[in-house]
């Protein structure tokens, strides 16, 4: 007679293993799902952070190549009598102004991995190693 209640016993493990199981399951589902948004985000973040970093590097560029075109004929011009102060100032301005924007903008540019989707990703590693330890044992 007791072979009758072992079964229903062992039954009703399997259905609380079976619910565990499809729990964390669910769970694991709806965490890679969270993990996925939270790592689209901060890449979002980042892209538009160096998309701004570049144009910055690229608008000093821009204007030291201006400054060494406009300046180079303005030199020679100024070298046949012109005043070449001018053209050194006109000359240095451009070629300052140009590299301070590319300092700027190479200090703002971030090429690097997303740490809060690092962090988090640790967690859950840390989570899951205890649920499924717990759930061993």
């Amino acid at each position: 007679m007791r072979a009758p209640l072992d079964d229903t016993a062992a039954g009703a493990r399997g259905n609380s293993s079976r619910r565990l199981i499809t729990s964390v399951v669910v769970d694991a589902q709806r965490l890679v799902a969270l993990e996925v948004a939270l790592a689209r985000q901060e890449l979002k973040d980042l892209a538009m952070a160096n998309a701004i970093a570049a144009g910055i590097m690229a608008f000093g560029g821009l204007l030291a190549v201006l400054g060494i075109l406009v300046a180079l004929p303005v030199l020679v011009v100024a070298l046949l009598g012109w005043r070449w102060q001018v053209v050194a100032v006109w000359l240095a301005a451009y070629v300052v102004g140009g590299m301070l924007l590319i300092v700027i903008g190479r200090s703002r540019l971030q090429l690097r991995l997303p740490p809060r989707t690092l962090e988090s990703l640790k967690e859950n590693k840390e989570w899951a190693l205890r649920h499924v330890r717990s759930n061993s044992k």
